[in-house]
């Protein structure tokens, strides 16, 4: 494949600095005409008010006054470098000491060559009415000064602008590969086995630290993920040995029975595939949840009327398991969100009530707002968990030392904590007494 210098750090950088370099030389032939010019109506104007001057004081006096005048001007040289020609009607000089050709039509020359060493002057020469002609001549050798000048002064322009476009490139290039190359180092070593490798900061808050910390993020999330799958198959793996090794022995049972007691242990069998069933139903719900696909079903709707509804819906359960139900549900409360992702949040927080606390329990579900959250808390009097087992409640089946007696496979809570992500919050465990979650929705 072929290089693209222009696609590298240095060649970029490179490219850059001479577009500027480059510059140098058309600023300089811009300045160079614009002086140039200036320079020349300048002695236009020089010549222009010397002449208005000599024709002025001859007045109606005639040639002789004007040529009287010239002399004067070229014994005193009172005038630096102007130059002065009268001739007569038949071309005969009748003053000045200029040494040049005067031109037969009047008006300005701007190179007009005088002197035996090459001179060039510009000139303005005026026809007189009996004929006669005035030329008055300046040299020219300041504005060939000036040129030579503008040029030396962008020559070297040009080349320290170069100079400091090449250093400028090659030092750039150096420090941004040097820390290319520490982050192409860093994810060597991840792709080699070391997961642990991050992408180096230098504390300076630049570009390169800023993208660092994003992708060091991504590392960590990434990390996240691999440990939770790897923690999820371990738990898949664990969790599903006890009821596949059930569902083996039913079935095994089967073949041993006839009549009414394979019957019996067909159907057995048929009750422990349906909760593996449920089970794997329950972790593909979590993964999908997790995934964030389901936003595109978001709709504006009302978290009152939702928690309500699930509320009159559990009240009778609760009153036959002998709980005790309270509510304190705001008016008004509205959020973008997915109807059906949070009415499975709320059952699974009144579902995990029901299922691990005693009868007699005091349960209380609020729904308030604070700053731009929604606040949901559901909590007992009931025993509550051990603190060690806290921080792990919500991953995927967590469950604690006194609820693994009870029906579930620990996967309520990590479906809690799903939804609450992908609505832009969070959930947490209330501290004791008792046991209570608070979920936060952002609205």
């Amino acid at each position: 494949m072929m290089r693209r210098p222009w696609r590298t750090t240095f060649g970029l950088t490179a490219l850059v600095s001479l577009v500027f370099a480059l510059a140098t030389p058309v600023i300089g032939v811009l300045a160079y005409v614009v002086v140039h010019e200036a320079m020349e109506v300048q002695l236009d104007h020089r010549i222009a008010t010397e002449t208005r001057a000599l024709l002025t004081r001859t007045g109606d006096h005639g040639v002789a006054r004007l040529a009287t005048l010239i002399h004067q001007r070229d014994a005193a040289h009172s005038t630096a470098s102007l130059g002065y020609i009268l001739l007569d009607a038949q071309g005969r000089r009748l003053a000045g000491a200029f040494d040049a050709q005067v031109p037969s039509d009047p008006g300005y020359v701007e190179l007009l060559p005088y002197g035996r060493n090459g001179g060039i002057a510009q000139s303005l020469t005026t026809r007189l009415p009996d004929g006669s002609r005035l030329l008055v001549a300046v040299d020219r050798q300041v504005i060939d000064e000036m040129d030579i000048t503008i040029l030396k002064l962008f020559l070297a322009a040009f080349a320290t602008m170069l100079l400091l476009a090449i250093g400028g490139a090659w030092t750039v290039g150096v420090v941004t590969q040097r820390r290319l190359r520490r982050f192409d180092d860093a994810a060597q070593a991840i792709i080699a086995g070391d997961p642990r490798q991050r992408m180096p900061l230098d504390g300076s808050g630049s570009e390169f630290d800023r993208v660092a910390q994003t992708l060091n993020h991504m590392l960590d999330r990434n990390a996240a993920l691999v440990e939770n799958l790897r923690q999820v198959s371990s738990d898949v793996a664990h969790d599903l040995r006890t009821p596949l090794t059930r569902l083996h022995n039913q079935l095994h049972e089967a073949l041993t029975r006839e009549g009414d007691e394979r019957k019996v242990a067909i159907e057995a069998a048929t009750m422990e595939s349906q909760e593996l069933l449920e089970l794997f139903g329950a972790i593909l719900r979590i993964s999908e949840v997790e995934a964030g696909t389901l936003r595109r079903d978001f709709r504006d709707l009302s978290m009152t009327d939702l928690v309500e509804d699930l509320i009159d819906s559990y009240d009778p359960d609760f009153e036959i398991s002998g709980h005790r139900l309270s509510s304190a549900v705001a008016p008004d409360h509205h959020l973008h969100g997915d109807r059906r992702l949070l009415r499975q949040l709320v059952a699974n927080l009144l579902d995990n009530v029901l299922r691990h606390t005693p009868p007699g329990t005091r349960v209380s579900v609020t729904l308030s707002s604070q700053d731009a959250c929604l606040l949901l808390c559901v909590r007992d009097d009931g025993p509550g968990v051990p603190e060690a087992d806290i921080p792990r409640l919500f991953d995927r089946f967590s469950r604690s030392e006194a609820s693994r007696s009870t029906d579930g496979h620990g996967l309520g809570l990590a479906l809690v904590a799903a939804v609450a992500r992908i609505h832009g919050g969070s959930a947490s465990i209330l501290p004791a007494p008792g046991f209570g979650v608070e979920v936060r929705l952002a609205r």
